[in-house]
């Protein structure tokens, strides 16, 4: 045997252009595979959201007349011309994006900047600033709408102890105190804004911490050795450097926040009158509880052209930082256009809320002013010799606004922790507020007995599994076909998956609802697991592109010349390098499905079938709200999440830094 001796392997490439046969010349090289590959996408994508839009505008054409529907042309259109309640949704909407953007870009880049210059600690303190984020928006509203009440809630007993509510009275940033923050009509909007930021901030500092990690380090010492104060350095190295990152994370935050429903539904229904209700309650008015679907259509139709221009113009920023387009703007014209779209909203805003614009004005004029003091007060000690002392007043200042940060985001979650182990009467008595006397299980056990909370909470993780293994294998393989695979109407397929992501439930509802009695699934966990991914597949797909497109090409290029066909190669090259991408599609799509309100408040009213947070919310019964097995129900629905983010976390900023980030 000694002298015998094989034939080496034939080494496999990739054909060249000379090898392709006449259909891969005009379909792409790789057209068999990315058919096979994009097939699952394609059909769930096309079934949930592209026919469902397509019969939504049909439905807005009829008006229904007993059991028929008539067809009524452009009526529905027309009417909303003189709805002052449609006028009002569409106003607040506007209010309630535009000054929830604002803050949440100003506090998430400030605790980013404090977290990346952290040396110690920055994973755990990350950790907690992430916490708002990954609670269900159903803890979120309780929470705080408990926080907030005028009789029973802390915040008012807090801030009249510590005198700051008299002093806001004085300023007339409140009318009179005690304040009835969700009850006053000049409150309830600020107060809506002030839960969505505390929800919002953390996504943004995540992603704009990935953007800092992505700045190359060299910029700074550059910067610093041509003399460059802190100030400059922000200005001319830092902003530039996330300019993508905040246009991708604004415009993205901007689509939800404007099509939102479920926070201001469980936080105050619309009220009082409808100061708070926005243009999607108007829609769930008309078509589901007066049964009215051609003008709840309409409603969320013709919206379409501010979340159509949303999208184009996150398309176009995507494209030309990718390099695939030129800057539309160069020169004087690049450099003004942020200022001049800044004064537009301003000027929008004080024209449409001129009561809430002032106050925000001033709440950001006075956190800006002291960040700025801070910063002045450092650089100053630093020009004159004195690095101790700077060094010294920059690292109380950044501690301080990190304490008052951390106070902001864990204080509501720690009185949800602390009100869940209270007995009934301190919870009505609110004897020992801030720490149970003695600690007790009994809203627990209350809990179970007195709702069937057990079968709610298998129905969410039944229905949050099955769903991110449907998004997660349809990602995967659609994924890699638009990352690495060459085929005719790439480009086309990613920019419609990148629509249909930022699509808002809002405009699908609707059609989905009629889809869903039409096939007789409602009422059932199916019409879950079967809508869900509307929402869950289409960022799973698009992130992972992202994420696909980052590994080395390199690499699947030698699997190939070693004798692996593509598939062996996707699987024993890239997927076990993409672990870090799937883990976090993996925990945003169970997350997602973990805290979906508006689609399980629509197709589902049996008790049986509810999850988490419809069933949350049917607990509160007119006035009477159960504030001690609210709060252990949003703890038991909460540590799920919390404990897999905890797990994931450093997962997670890579898969964003690689995918949603550098995608």
């Amino acid at each position: 045997m000694t002298g015998v001796r094989t034939a080496p392997a034939p080494v496999k490439s990739p054909p060249g252009p000379g090898s392709l046969s006449r259909t891969q010349r005009r379909l792409g090289r790789d057209w068999r595979l990315a058919a096979l590959f994009l097939t699952p996408t394609a059909l769930l994508v096309g079934a949930l959201v592209l026919v469902p839009i397509i019969r939504s505008m049909v439905t807005s054409t009829t008006e229904r007349h007993g059991s028929e529907s008539v067809f009524v042309g452009l009526d529905n259109y027309i009417a909303l011309a003189g709805d002052d309640q449609f006028r009002t949704g569409v106003v607040n909407s506007f209010v309630f994006t535009a000054y929830a953007e604002v803050f949440k870009v100003v506090l998430g880049l400030a605790a980013a900047l404090l977290l990346h210059r952290l040396r110690r600690g920055r994973a755990l303190i990350t950790g907690l600033l992430l916490m708002p984020w990954v609670v269900p928006t159903v803890v979120t509203a309780f929470s705080w709408r408990s926080l907030l009440d005028p009789i029973f809630g802390s915040v008012n007993v807090l801030l009249t102890d510590s005198g700051i509510g008299p002093l806001l009275a004085s300023a007339h940033l409140v009318e009179s105190w005690p304040a009835g923050w969700l009850s006053d009509a000049s409150l309830a909007m600020p107060s809506v804004i002030l839960v969505n930021v505390w929800k919002g901030v953390p996504f943004f500092t995540v992603c704009f911490l990935a953007g800092l990690k992505a700045i190359p380090a060299d910029q700074y010492e550059a910067a610093t050795i041509d003399g460059a104060s802190a100030w400059q350095r922000f200005a001319h190295v830092t902003l530039p450097g996330l300019r993508h990152v905040i246009t991708v994370t604004v415009t993205l935050s901007s689509i939800w926040t404007f099509n939102n429903f479920d926070l201001i539904w469980l936080l105050t229904q619309g009220g009082p009158g409808d100061v708070t209700a926005p243009y999607v309650l108007v829609a769930y008015s008309k078509a589901i509880l007066q049964l009215q679907y051609g003008a709840g259509a309409a409603v969320t139709l013709v919206m379409l052209p501010v979340i159509a221009a949303l999208v184009f113009f996150l398309v176009r920023t995507l494209r030309a930082d990718a390099g695939n387009e030129p800057p539309r703007w160069t020169g004087p014209v690049r450099t003004a256009l942020p200022w001049v779209i800044t004064a537009v909203v301003a000027g929008l805003l004080a024209w449409a809320s001129p009561q809430i614009f002032w106050k925000a004005a001033v709440v950001l004029g006075v956190i800006l002013l002291i960040a700025a003091a801070v910063g002045r007060l450092a650089s100053g000690l630093r020009a004159h010799g004195g690095r101790r002392a700077s060094s010294l007043v920059s690292g109380l200042g950044s501690g301080l606004a990190l304490a008052g940060l951390l106070a902001f985001v864990l204080g509501p979650l720690y009185w949800i922790a602390v009100t869940a182990f209270k007995s009934e009467g301190q919870v009505v008595t609110r004897e020992h507020d801030l720490w149970p006397t003695p600690w007790t299980w009994e809203q627990f056990g209350a809990l179970f007995t007195n709702q069937p909370f057990g079968r709610w909470y298998l129905n969410t993780v039944l229905v949050s599994a099955a769903s991110t293994v449907v998004a997660l294998l349809c990602a995967v393989l659609a994924g890699y076909a638009l990352a690495r695979l060459r085929f005719r109407g790439a480009q086309g397929f990613t920019v419609t998956v990148l629509l249909t992501y930022v699509m808002p439930g809002a405009l699908l509802f609707i059609p989905l609802y009629q889809l869903l009695i039409g096939v007789r699934l409602t009422d059932s966990m199916w019409s879950l697991v079967l809508t869900y991914p509307t929402f869950t597949l289409p960022f799973a797909t698009w992130l992972l592109t992202g994420y696909f497109a980052s590994i080395p090409i390199e690499l699947e290029e030698a699997a190939l010349v070693d004798g692996c066909t593509r598939v062996q190669a996707f699987r024993q090259v890239v997927l076990p390098l993409a672990k870090p991408g799937l883990l976090a599609v993996a925990l945003f799509t169970l997350t997602n499905a973990w805290n979906e309100f508006l689609f399980a408040f629509v197709f589902i009213t049996k008790d049986e079938y509810k999850t988490l947070p419809v069933g949350m919310q049917s607990m509160i019964a007119g006035d009477v709200v159960p504030q001690g097995q609210l709060a252990a129900a949003s703890l038991l629905v909460s540590i799920p999440v919390v404990v897999m983010y905890a797990f994931g976390q450093r997962f997670l900023t890579e898969g964003l830094t690689a995918g949603a980030v550098k995608g």
